[in-house]
């Protein structure tokens, strides 16, 4: 068996609670401003959130609601989002987090699946909460602020929640107990809850910290949702934990973003490739003083070599990526500024240990090798919630969770995505990675985003379309394959473009190819045919 490990030295494993790690980075600096809401610049201290916690906490075990039954979370970024995270985890509860854009059928689906007592939502989204609840009368809601008059029957304010405070964690099972069950993206199949425990999201803080080299300090522009493992575990908790300050954005909003990342003089950008693009291309940019940056970091999504440098040249700093996935809290590879390697999406964080595995034969690759990349560590998640085959079907007998995602890893150990394993079309008996012909197609200057799936064809299994969407003056369909047909091999051409107002995503920044086709109307190839 072939294992790549990092050269860092590992930790010893964690022994706390994922809130008691934060509160750790939280009580040295009681008086200092820790969450600002970059809305209406309300200031939180380390003091004050770990007060409003731990009240918060004691009236959720007053009232009933934890640890019974899992807390729903429906809301955008806030400091009160923090605040009610590690209120339900003091308590010994579950949170699963849900994305405030959800329609009542997917809201209703997460709920039941989850089995979840009650709902935490905002004003804004109360109404398509309460039309969810229809069918399930025995979940209670809650709402953040107040709700208006028309939608206040049967509502809870947060603020009436409050309670005693409950000065110690709520002993919970470290290694077994579910804090947290976000669900996966779906991009491939329905979505699934991911059982996340303390211990893998208290490790997954200081792996991160160590592989990205954070330095106390650090305010991050928080958009990065943090109903996605992205932005709940390096945002969220790492910058309270470890030293670093949040400005919480509701939503994506280029221009509000940069104001914080110039007046807050931000180290560093946490971003998706989505994101970059705007980065890449956008004159609002030069309107902002930028000059403290010293990277961009992207992850959740690949990103080509020429988009990755293209934002590096604009910015003057490094562009780096990293890898991970919910179910592995998420984090298991980053790459370090100190080291810095186009296109990688870097070096295993401690304790983590990889394989490269051929899809075909189970054998393990050597380095160089292309295959499907099996990772082992204290953040992978104790399994899909209800979902023993799922579950099966992803983690092996003796821990190694198995990514779904084809990667290489050359002789230093830097770790290279090609694509998902279920994403790669099957042309003629050759392998096309959606990612590649999308980096080709992004570093065009007419296209500003692009995502690529394989439809079936009779002859050659499955043929390569694109879906692009282009800025005026656009290029035609004959232009655009010619420009791919100059960049790559004979087997990874466009048979066809399809012009398109947006490319639809999850809130991680992943193409949601499976919407692509169902709204196209476009076949996959039988089983027989693809992989």
């Amino acid at each position: 068996m072939i294992h790549y490990e990092t050269a860092a030295s590992d930790f010893p494993l964690s022994t706390t609670s994922v809130t008691e790690r934060v509160f750790e980075g939280l009580t040295p600096r009681l008086d200092d401003v820790v969450i600002i809401d970059g809305v209406d610049g309300r200031r939180f201290t380390a003091g004050v959130v770990i007060d409003h916690v731990k009240r918060l906490a004691g009236g959720l075990r007053a009232a009933g609601h934890v640890p019974q039954k899992p807390v729903a979370l429906m809301a955008p970024n806030s400091p009160e989002y923090c605040i009610i995270f590690h209120a339900i985890a003091w308590a010994g509860g579950t949170i699963t987090t849900l994305n405030p854009t959800y329609t009542a059928h997917e809201i209703r689906h997460q709920l039941r699946d989850s089995g979840a007592g009650l709902l935490i939502t905002v004003p804004a989204t109360l109404a398509v909460a309460k039309e969810a609840l229809k069918e399930l009368p025995e979940v209670q809601i809650c709402v953040i602020g107040s709700a208006d008059d028309d939608d206040s029957d049967n509502c809870q304010s947060l603020s009436e929640l409050y309670g005693t405070a409950q000065e110690q964690q709520y002993p919970v099972d470290l290694d077994n107990h579910s804090v947290a069950l976000p669900y996966s993206s779906g991009t491939t199949g329905l979505p699934k809850g991911v059982c996340l425990s303390h211990r893998s999201l208290s490790m997954n803080i200081d792996q991160t910290a160590k592989g990205a080299e954070f330095q106390a300090g650090e305010t991050a522009a928080a958009f990065l949702p943090f109903f996605h493992i992205y932005g709940m575990t390096v945002l969220m908790n790492m910058h309270l934990a470890c030293g670093g300050v949040l400005v919480t954005m509701p939503r994506f909003d280029l221009e509000v973003f940069l104001r914080i990342c110039q007046d807050h003089r931000a180290r560093r950008m946490w971003i998706v490739p989505p994101v970059a693009l705007a980065l890449a291309k956008h004159p609002l940019i030069d309107d902002y003083d930028l000059s403290a940056l010293e990277q961009v970091f992207s992850g959740a999504a690949p990103m080509g070599n020429a988009l990755s440098d293209a934002v590096a040249s604009r910015f003057n700093c490094a562009m780096l990526q990293g890898y991970g996935m919910t179910e592995l809290a998420p984090v298991s590879h980053i790459t370090p500024l100190s080291t810095p390697r186009s296109g990688a999406s870097g070096l295993a964080v401690p304790n983590t240990r990889c394989r490269i595995v051929s899809p075909e034969t189970g054998a393990d690759l050597p380095p160089g090798e292309e295959g499907e990349l099996w990772i082992k560590g204290p953040q992978v998640m104790i399994g899909y919630l209800n979902n023993e085959k799922a579950t099966k079907d992803t983690l092996t007998a003796d821990g190694w969770l198995k990514t779904g995602d084809m990667a290489i890893i050359d002789a230093d150990g830097y770790m290279f995505v090609v694509d998902r394993l279920k994403e790669l079309i099957k042309y003629k008996g050759f392998q096309v990675a959606p990612a590649e012909l999308e980096a080709t197609l992004v570093a065009h200057p007419q296209i500003q985003d692009a995502a690529v799936i394989g439809q079936h064809d009779e002859e050659a299994g499955e043929i390569p379309v694109a879906f692009v969407v282009c800025q005026d003056p656009a290029p035609s369909q004959g232009e655009i394959q010619a420009y791919v047909g100059s960049q790559l091999s004979h087997y990874k051409q466009l048979h066809r473009v399809t012009f398109v107002q947006s490319i639809p995503k999850s809130p991680s920044g992943k193409i949601l190819r499976r919407l692509l086709r169902d709204s196209h109307g476009y076949e996959t190839a039988p089983r027989s045919q693809a992989r």
